[in-house]
């Protein structure tokens, strides 16, 4: 994945659309936080095996595939309006959770 080139594709799409003044932080934020509701929704009333099984049904998998991208594609925008170096945030976030949660030694 080349997220600089999806940025990219996403800039190129809300320009053609002249969507520039509303795609602030904030209001990408929002935006995210909805579709995340609607990715949530998909495991509402499922059993937690139930959640797990999703990809037996084509169609629920489809969707679920679809969710997960709107969220992720807010979330490019989002880094891409406020100047975050996403490759370099999650590596930092990756080593600082691994001080945080350090992984069992075989005596534990």
């Amino acid at each position: 994945m080349d997220i600089a080139t999806l940025q990219k594709r996403l800039r190129e799409f809300a320009a053609e659309r002249n969507w520039q003044p509303y795609q602030t932080p904030k209001n990408l934020a929002m935006a995210m936080v909805v579709e995340a509701a609607e990715l949530v929704e998909i495991f509402q009333w499922l059993t937690p095996e139930e959640s797990q099984q999703l990809q037996s049904d084509p169609a629920k998998h489809q969707h679920l595939g679809e969710e997960i991208a709107d969220v992720m594609l807010y979330l490019l925008q989002i880094a891409d309006h406020s100047g975050i170096d996403l490759e370099a945030a999650l590596e930092r976030k990756l080593a600082l959770n691994a001080v945080k949660h350090p992984a069992p030694t075989a005596a534990q």
